[in-house]
């Protein structure tokens, strides 16, 4: 044990940074995954390490595998091209809740309004609630309003609660890929992270960029129709990006995944404001695409499958599941090298959902 400086023995002892919430402890990151192992699930009664990351939790109610999940949406600006966050948290959650391979049937939404909001901008974000609701076919039954002083919160905060049924022969867990799986990739990347940072920014790129928010509870139904138990794992890469949410997998399944950089889809525009801002588009959050982890002899009928809905019409063969080097994603880059693709650490885009 180290002696004390009798000096100093009264002084204030320094806390480090470490002991304090970060921007990145929102991430959807390295700092994330610490915070929930270190923090959270200790905190609940689990052991530090304990429990696969997934988007919601199966609950079985009298023979009914129900499913739950809950999201808090904290976007700013409020209002971006594509979206705003109404439409984003009903999309978020009902996609949470699809990952599980569950059929969305009923939403609670939560707001902390911050005093001063305007009436006009809290009538239009309910209003979007509601239509993204209707479009996705999935009611909003209950709710609750809460509001604090000025300062107390930036203008407007919304949480939603998701509870669907479990789809006849969906089985996924993060924790089910397998060597020799093939990796699926529903559409292009970067647009929603990219939109975020533009609309908060006012960069004014040449080709505006529009969030991808959107649900996707029907893709997954046609998904889950054509290969059911075939299907390991499905994630929609928000926070983080597909790289966090392949690292989470391969964590998880305590596998290796390798994929191919000319198959990753990016648009033209994304990929110019990536590359301008310093980005990398594997790390920037998404809202309407998913990935989903397949048994190898179902992968091209569920390819197919999923192109033929207007959800997934832009599907990819992203890579596949390896033996080796369990827990690491690598990619084949267009150069002819490999490079690991890490989940992200810090914070590179803060509130983008």
């Amino acid at each position: 044990m180290t002696a004390v400086d009798p000096a100093l023995a009264g002084c204030p002892v320094p806390v480090t940074e470490s002991e304090k919430i970060l921007l990145g402890h929102g991430s959807g990151g390295q700092l994330s995954a610490e915070l929930l192992r270190d923090v959270v699930l200790p905190g609940l009664g689990g052991a530090a390490g304990e429990g696969v990351p997934e988007d919601g939790a199966v609950v079985p109610v009298g023979g009914i595998d129900l499913v739950i999940s809950t999201d808090s949406f904290v976007v700013s600006p409020l209002f971006f091209p594509g979206g705003d966050i109404g439409s984003l948290a009903v999309h978020g959650t009902v996609n949470d809740l699809a990952m599980m391979g569950a059929d969305p049937v009923a939403l609670a939404v939560a707001y902390i309004i911050e005093e001063g909001f305007p009436i006009t901008d809290l009538r239009r974000v309910t209003t979007s609630v509601g239509a993204a609701a209707a479009a996705a076919g999935v009611p909003v039954v209950t709710g609750d309003t809460k509001v604090v002083g000025r300062g107390a919160a930036d203008g407007l905060f919304v949480t939603t609660t998701g509870v669907g049924r479990r789809l006849p022969g969906a089985r996924v867990s993060a924790a089910f890929a397998r060597p020799g799986d093939v990796v699926l990739l529903s559409g292009p990347i970067g647009a929603h992270g990219t939109t975020i940072l533009s609309a908060r920014e006012a960069l004014g790129f040449e080709a505006e960029i529009v969030s991808d928010t959107c649900p996707l509870h029907r893709l997954v139904a046609t998904m889950v129709a054509e290969a059911g138990p075939a299907i390991h794992v499905m994630r929609d890469p928000t926070r983080g990006g597909v790289a966090s949410a392949l690292n989470e997998l391969a964590a998880a399944s305590r596998v290796g995944i390798e994929i191919d950089e000319a198959a990753v889809p990016v648009p033209a525009p994304v990929a110019a404001a990536c590359e301008l801002l310093g980005l990398d588009p594997l790390h920037v959050a998404n809202e309407g695409c998913l990935v989903a982890v397949v048994a190898p002899g179902s992968a091209e009928a569920l390819l197919a499958a999923m192109r033929s809905a207007p959800d997934g019409r832009c599907a990819v063969r992203l890579g596949e599941v390896v033996g080796e080097h369990p827990g690491r994603v690598v990619m084949n880059t267009l150069m002819g090298g490999r490079r690991v693709v890490d989940m992200l650490v810090g914070e590179q885009l803060p509130r983008i959902c």
